[in-house]
């Protein structure tokens, strides 16, 4: 059954993990959205970084009691364990896009759950930014205004087959597997075209590639 949205907004939506907080990132991400949320304690880092979240969702394990007073009007506590809090907010959020960060810069199986939470989530469109990288799940159909030379990592969750232009290394009649055939560490000769077929392919690049991106995903389809 899928959660009722606790939050609504008509424009993006920036998330707010418990790992480490780049201050820049946060800001970015502010300045592009309409509402400001925390998954579980991120709430902790956001009032240390002097941000109030507009409210607070998970399992609640992770946040402070000093955070819970300050922010008891505004917590939305979501008891089940099947899910991570990541997935708890995704899952509840309304918004055409979640701009997530402090998800990838604390411990690794933390950042590979965020990873899963985008594959299992399909239909949620999100954009995780950390210090380096903007990561997100490969829509259908994708057209990025990059420049020659910037990395381009594909990495499959499962079974994916694609097509590409504007890849040094085209992907066309690759099957990618998690486990098999990976595409990290390629590079994009200019503009890029992307194409997969199922839900399943996680794309990063450079923190500076975050403009084409999101300008990108506004174009692409989304997965039904």
């Amino acid at each position: 059954m899928v959660p009722a949205p606790l939050v609504h907004a008509a424009g993006p939506v920036t998330l707010a993990g418990g790992g480490p907080i780049c201050a820049d990132d946060l800001e970015a991400c502010l300045a592009l959205s309409d509402k400001l949320v925390a998954a579980d304690g991120g709430a902790n880092r956001l009032l240390e970084l002097r941000q109030t979240p507009d409210a607070v969702i998970g399992d609640m394990d992770s946040l402070s009691a000093d955070s819970a007073a300050m922010l008891q009007d505004v917590l939305y506590p979501v008891a089940e364990q099947d899910s991570t809090d990541f997935e708890k907010c995704l899952t509840r959020i309304a918004a055409p896009l979640v701009l997530a960060v402090g998800f990838t810069e604390g411990r690794v199986d933390h950042a590979l759950a965020a990873f899963n939470g985008l594959v299992r989530h399909f239909g949620r469109r999100c954009v995780i930014v950390s210090r380096r990288e903007v990561i997100t799940l490969t829509p259908p159909e994708l057209t990025l205004a990059l420049t020659a030379g910037d990395r381009v990592s594909l990495f499959p969750l499962q079974r994916v087959t694609g097509t590409s232009r504007g890849l040094h290394w085209p992907i066309d009649g690759i099957e990618f597997t998690p486990g098999g055939v990976v595409g990290t560490s390629n590079r994009a000769d200019g503009a890029v075209s992307l194409t997969v077929d199922v839900p399943g392919m996680v794309l990063f690049l450079p923190r500076r590639s975050l403009g084409p991106l999101l300008e990108g995903l506004t174009r692409a389809p989304h997965w039904n």
